[in-house]
């Protein structure tokens, strides 16, 4: 399969006077074997002292590093949208996956993408996986086209959702478990040690009353390496003062409707950054979609790439 790509960002955020190599490689791939970005608990040590810069690599250019630690190490694979793949600690962990047909939250007229790149990628070229991971129960992270073939594809599948996911998840997982905002679970496979999960506050869709959907914090198994992940940077400020993560997955550019934040990045993406005290910043592209529909001729953008970094450094 030939490989197409595009460049993605990560940035480190640490002072430094030093030009040494930074052993970090990201990138988007359609085949599922690369992998983008490979850190362990050493090059984050060292990356303590990197400056905030851009890192970019395209699949065609880069190879492997090496590493020193093979449980604390995670591997992210970026599948377009709010869809990943992350292995850590010999496990595997997908996260919002839409890999059967387009996102139009059953109203195409109003709203259909496609993925860019990965058009030809399907569940079936999936590896086996060891637990499902859902943000929020909207479509666009708990797609039910997916989700359907994927229970039956994986019948005894770990997931771990938001609550809200409920009414769409119980008829298809029959091993399911629901965290609220400040409640956390590991996930362990035979060969491999657990792995914690702990549920973060993410964005209130609906009345200010109704239950916040989910970010997540993933722990490696010695404990070493913490990422965080929320595909809309929304987060609440209090309870994340309180946590640190050395990675931190986020959108940098804002997504508006008149009135309306459907996604925030830019100086809320450096806040969070500064507040989990991070060490490398991963930009996602989820609104990078060919959209068709009156709602996508709507959608504005805020910021970009080089904004966020502007504001990193200051």
């Amino acid at each position: 399969m030939a490989t197409q790509c595009f460049t993605i960002q990560c940035f480190t955020c640490k002072p430094s006077t030093t030009n040494s190599y930074i052993p970090v490689k990201l990138t988007h791939v359609n085949e599922i074997k690369k992998v983008p970005l490979y850190g362990n608990s050493n090059t984050l040590n060292f990356l303590k002292q990197r400056p905030c810069r851009a890192i970019s690599a395209l699949v065609s250019e880069t190879k492997e590093v090496e590493s020193s630690s093979g449980t604390d190490m995670f591997r992210l694979t970026y599948l377009e949208g709010n869809s990943w793949l992350w292995e850590v600690g010999g496990l595997k962990l997908l996260v919002d996956p839409i890999l059967v047909g387009n996102l139009d939250f059953g109203i195409p007229w109003l709203y259909d993408a496609a993925k860019k790149f990965l058009k030809d990628f399907q569940l079936d070229d999936l590896p086996d996986v060891d637990c499902l991971l859902i943000t929020q129960s909207l479509d666009d992270h708990c797609h039910l086209k997916t989700l359907n073939p994927l229970s039956q594809k994986f019948p005894n599948l770990r997931v771990i959702a938001t609550p809200n996911a409920k009414p769409l998840l119980d008829p298809l997982f029959s091993n399911v478990t629901y965290l609220e905002p400040g409640e956390e679970t590991n996930i362990e496979a035979s060969n491999s040690l657990p792995v914690k999960v702990r549920a973060t506050a993410g964005p209130v869709l609906g009345p200010p009353w109704q239950r916040p959907e989910n970010g997540y914090l993933v722990t490696s198994p010695q404990g070493e390496l913490t990422l965080y992940y929320e595909p809309h940077c929304v987060y609440d400020k209090k309870i994340l003062e309180k946590e640190e993560a050395d990675i931190v997955i986020t959108p940098v550019i804002k997504q508006l409707l008149p009135k309306f934040k459907l996604v925030s990045g830019q100086e809320d993406a450096v806040q969070l950054a500064k507040i989990l005290n991070a060490k490398f910043v991963v930009s996602m592209r989820n609104g990078d979609l060919d959209a068709k529909g009156f709602l996508s001729s709507i959608i504005q953008k805020e910021g970009t790439l080089d904004s966020f970094k502007v504001m990193s450094f200051c």
